[in-house]
């Protein structure tokens, strides 16, 4: 079953194989099974092609995939051209939300870390 250009796994549970999608979480996922009166316990090759048009036309209806993520670069770039505080640490690679930088953001600036290396000098044998 193909739901906005993704391919969800025929052999998973639907309520685990449609968070694959962008957009789609957990909850969004269990929310469109439940209002397409399917178990969520069922696979996806166990369903009749009017159910898969159920789903499909379900989560369509939300913003996800390509349109999602072009509204979140769309979104980046405007507070980048506004030259706003987070649109600076966009374009730095900070992080943006507040967080703590001198030590735990390691993901956001490289794996740098600053040991104490001045005090110890190596013998040469000679």
């Amino acid at each position: 079953m193909r739901i906005a250009g993704v391919t969800i796994p025929d052999n998973k549970q639907l309520a685990y194989s449609l968070p694959i999608i962008f957009g789609i979480g957990p909850t969004r996922a269990k929310d469109i099974l439940k209002a397409a009166n399917i178990p969520e316990n069922k696979k996806g090759s166990e369903l009749s092609t009017e159910d898969e048009q159920k789903i499909r036309a379900l989560a369509e209806a939300y913003l996800i995939e390509g349109e999602l993520r072009r509204e979140i670069g769309q979104n980046i770039k405007r507070l980048k051209d506004i030259r706003s505080i987070r649109g600076d640490r966009h374009s730095k690679g900070l992080p943006v939300r507040g967080q703590r930088t001198s030590t735990n953001s390691r993901t956001r600036r490289g794996n740098v870390r600053k040991t104490m290396t001045s005090g110890r000098r190596t013998l040469e044998k000679t």
